[in-house]
C-alpha cells in the first residue's frame, strides 16, 4: 500500500510526545487531512480521532495514521514537520516536489 504522506523526526518526536503526554485515548490515531477549498485555497489539519469506516489506516515511524479516502489524493507527497521558532512553533505540511520560491 503506497503511504501518502512522510513524517520527520521532529514532527514523528513532538507527535509522539502529545499522544505520551496529553492524555490522547490508546483507540486514537493520528488524523491527516485536508479542509477548505475555493479562493482561500486547500489547508491542512492534524488532529486524533477513532477511525471511521471510510477512514484508511497506516502506520507511519509507528504512529497510527488515518487518512479519509477522500482526502488520500490531496496528502500525496505532503511531509509533515513541526516547526519552532522563537515566536512561533506548530506543524507545517510541506511538498517536497514544489520547489521553493528565491526572490531576489
Amino acid at each position: 500500500m503506497i503511504i501518502p504522506v512522510q513524517i520527520t523526526e521532529k514532527a514523528e518526536a513532538e507527535i509522539k510526545n502529545i499522544m505520551a503526554h496529553k492524555n490522547i485515548p490508546a483507540d486514537y490515531s493520528l488524523r491527516v487531512g485536508v479542509k477548505g477549498g475555493g479562493c482561500g485555497g486547500m489547508s491542512y489539519a492534524l488532529g486524533f480521532d477513532k477511525a471511521k469506516s471510510d477512514d484508511q489506516q497506516f502506520e507511519i515511524a509507528g504512529i497510527p495514521v488515518l487518512i479519509e479516502k477522500r482526502h488520500f489524493m490531496f496528502l500525496m507527497g505532503m511531509q509533515i514537520d513541526f516547526f519552532e521558532g522563537d515566536e512561533a512553533r506548530g506543524f507545517t505540511f510541506i511538498n517536497p516536489d514544489i520547489p521553493k520560491r528565491h526572490d531576489l
